[in-house]
């Protein structure tokens, strides 16, 4: 199992339906409102990193008013 935290921004005033959009996907964990350069903080699981990175890419980037996304896997040391 791998996880990543998942830092995005989003059109004004769309921080709350986006929010409430990512937390249906499968595999999100949590997505918190925030403030700061990043409007929602996002965590998300998979079974495999190439997993993660088709659910970020093919699903929470699709989300409507996500501007940009930075994808941050944890590292287990």
């Amino acid at each position: 199992m791998v996880s990543s935290y998942v830092l995005i921004q989003v059109d004004m005033g769309k921080a709350s339906d986006v929010a409430r959009a990512i937390r249906a996907i499968d595999g999100v964990v949590s997505a918190e409102i925030a403030t700061g350069p990043y409007d929602i903080i996002a965590k998300a699981s998979a079974d495999t990193m190439d997993d993660l990175g088709r659910m970020v890419v093919g699903q929470i980037e699709m989300v409507p008013g996500i501007t940009r996304t930075l994808t941050c896997p944890v590292v287990n040391l």
